[in-house]
This record gives structure tokens, sequence and C-alpha cells, in this order.
């Protein structure tokens, strides 16, 4: 029976997907060997699926949309994978952390520095809601492994789901591994 297979992309850049792709060749073993049942990459699926075996979390909970996410892939996962710094730390898009409160983070970027013609971005169900804060995923649920990079490079990747294809938990030590950035 193949693995079941989700990348999951919250706040951040789709950097870590990006260096999921850059797996090349390696690509067509691994799809041999799971099923993407989740991936804003590969799949046009809306809904988080049951029974997930491995989802690779990309990005901080930044949104209503992501905290909601969040929640179900845990409900559904066997093994949550924090995938990337953003997703650890939440890195680049906690800088907004920085500004008191998700207001003045919009109105700053929407009003103070638009020409003329700007305006919040006001579309309940099509917009989502901005967090207070950008929150690392352990924040909001508990996390399983932590594979760090900015974005984690493609050999870093592979050993994490070499790991997980053979059953084992993945040992992350070493600069190889744990490095940041």
């Amino acid at each position: 029976m193949k693995l079941r297979l989700a990348t999951v992309w919250l706040t951040g850049c789709s950097g870590c997907h990006m260096s999921f792709l850059d797996l090349d060749e390696w690509l067509i073993e691994l799809a041999a060997l799971v099923e993407v049942v989740f991936s804003p990459i590969a799949s046009d699926v809306k809904t988080y699926p049951e029974h997930v075996d491995v989802a690779l979390v990309e990005g901080g909970v930044g949104t209503s949309d992501n905290l909601a996410l969040i929640r179900q892939v845990r409900q559904h996962t066997r093994v949550l994978v924090a995938f990337g710094d953003c997703a650890i730390t939440s890195n680049v898009p906690g800088l907004r952390n920085s500004h008191p409160g998700a207001d003045t983070v919009l109105e700053r970027a929407y009003l103070q520095l638009s020409d003329s013609s700007g305006c919040l971005p006001q579309a309940p169900g099509i917009v989502p809601e901005l967090l207070e804060q950008v929150l690392p995923v352990q924040a909001v649920v508990p996390v399983d492994v932590y594979l760090p990079g900015c974005p984690p490079p493609a050999a870093r990747i592979r050993a994490v789901l070499e790991a997980l294809l053979r059953g084992e938990t993945p040992v992350i030590e070493g600069a190889e591994l744990i490095r940041f950035g």
C-alpha cells in the first residue's frame, strides 16, 4: 500500500515547494511509492482528506484560513512535518509580528503606502482575515518532525522522506540537516 502524502502551503513564499520540485528525477521514484492526496502543486483537491500518512506543511499560520486548515491537517495526519523555517519559526512572514496587530499592517500596506486609490481588502469568504500575529505551526498544533531551511535543500527533503518511507523517524542532526536559512 502506498504512503498517502500531502503538501500544504500556509503563509509563506512557496520556496519549500519549489525545493521539493528540485528533487528532479527522484520525484519519479517517489511517485511509485506515494499517493499525493493533497498539494498545491500536484492536484486540484480543495478539501483536506482523511487518513494522510505524512504532510509537509510550509509556511506560518497567518490567516483564519491557515488556522482552520492546520487544525484539519493535524486531525487527519499521522506524521506532520514542519517544512522550512517559516513553519518552524514563522521566519519572514513573522516580520509583521513587530507591528501592533493585523489592522496596522493592513493600513500600512493598503492605505499609507498606496496611491490615492487605496482601500482595505474586505471580501468575507474570499480574502481570509489576518491573525494578529503569524504563528509557527507548533504554536497551534503538535509537530512530529522539523525540517529546517529557507528553503530546505532537496537533499535534506529527500533524507527526511526516505526515512519516513522506511517507517522510521528521521534523524535530523549534523550541519547538513539542521542548518536554518
